[in-house]
């Protein structure tokens, strides 16, 4: 305690600088962990997006054909409403899927919370240490 007493104001301000420089690199350090995991987040979503995507393009290539084909011939309805039905149908299907990946990434915060509180209390301590 005696040495603190005896420390001139440039060793303290030096220290001050010091501290305050660990201080940013620790909080750069947490702001790079935490996008991290945001940008994960968003792309296991956009993979849910591609992936609903890709289904309805392999859906609606596959039933368009075999459903119409179908309809016609076991129901005996016309070409166009038989494609107008399994299009509304797969569209439907469509939409659920790509509705479930974004409500996923609708409830993803991608505000950096933790770091933001820790800059809170880092500011508040860095004025008590300077008066």
């Amino acid at each position: 305690m005696s040495q603190d007493i005896n420390r001139s104001v440039p060793d303290l301000l030096g220290d001050l600088v010091n501290q305050t420089s660990t201080l940013v690199r620790k909080e750069v350090q947490l702001v790079r962990a935490e996008v991290n995991d945001k940008v994960s987040l968003i792309g296991a979503a956009g993979m849910g997006l591609a992936t609903g995507a890709f289904l309805l393009l392999a859906a609606l290539i596959v039933l368009l054909q075999a459903a119409v084909a179908a309809l016609i011939e076991y129901t005996g309805l016309s070409a166009t409403v038989s494609a107008l039905i399994v299009a509304g149908v797969v569209a439907l299907f469509g939409y659920i899927t790509l509705r479930s990946a974004l409500s996923k990434l609708k409830n993803a915060s991608l505000t950096p919370h933790r770091t933001v509180a820790q800059l809170s209390q880092d500011a508040a301590v860095i004025k008590e240490q300077v008066q």
